[in-house]
């Protein structure tokens, strides 16, 4: 039942190419960069994983985090709600030269279909985007007089999450904004692994303050002082270091 994990490297090892991958953030709040430059890390060393198909909030922002892991190449599709946010010069080069898919997805439909994802729900309906290209393609149905477009679940391979507090069980812990995407993703993975502030012994978490149960999460890693993304940026930081 212990799911600490030894180091960040044996937290990614189960990510492989072809793979679907949750990563929580919104912007920078609950973004797990720790483990993005280490799966990064990998790639370098191994060619792999490759062709990932990435459910994010937004597609990264500077040379760090989301954005390096696209700007590796190991990106095949991005499923997000903001493709341009701050500084998303990676994803738009790499979109606009057709080395990789955009699925453009309204924000709460995204966040609802992943947590459809996670509550075993194959399809729902939703209002936002009928009438605009996001819903071409896709069933409308009629309830009382207005038309709602049918949109399925999103389910993942692996999700990587950060959270703030963890226990060896897996329950964790969210600090603040971080507590966005990161707990439906948590559910919606056959594997999640989550980066932790600090792991506390079994029972260290008050249960009701326990937002994603340890039933959610395969694997817990600690990271004692956590990246900020938008501080990285302030910084001109990029990942991986380029040799001036």
């Amino acid at each position: 039942m212990d799911k600490t994990l030894p180091d960040l490297a044996t937290a990614v090892l189960g990510i492989e190419d072809g793979m679907t991958v949750m990563i929580g953030g919104f912007g920078g709040s609950g973004a797990p960069i720790e483990l993005i430059h280490t799966l990064i890390d990998r790639f370098i060393a191994t060619g792999h994983p490759r062709d990932l198909t990435v459910v994010n909030n937004n597609a990264g922002n500077g040379h760090v985090g989301l954005a390096a892991l696209i700007e590796a190449g190991m990106v095949r599709k991005l499923i997000c709600s903001f493709p341009r946010s701050a500084d998303p010069v990676v994803f738009t080069e790499r979109y606009v030269a057709g080395q990789i898919e955009l699925e453009l997805v309204p924000q709460g439909t995204l966040a609802e279909r992943i947590r459809a994802g996670g509550a075993g729900i194959p399809a729902f309906y939703t209002p936002t985007g009928y009438g605009t290209d996001i819903a071409k393609g896709k069933p409308v149905e009629v309830f009382d007089g207005r038309a709602y477009v049918q949109e399925r679940w999103l389910k993942a391979d692996f999700a990587l999450v950060k959270a703030h507090l963890g226990d060896r069980l897996g329950n964790l812990t969210y600090r603040m904004a971080a507590r966005n995407f990161n707990p439906l993703m948590c559910t919606a993975a056959a594997r999640t692994v989550a980066q932790v502030s600090k792991i506390v012994a079994s029972g260290g978490i008050d249960p009701e303050a326990v937002i994603t149960p340890g039933i959610f999460v395969q694997g817990v890693v600690e990271v004692p002082n956590p990246a900020q993304e938008e501080d990285l940026n302030r910084a001109g930081a990029r990942f991986p270091e380029v040799a001036q």
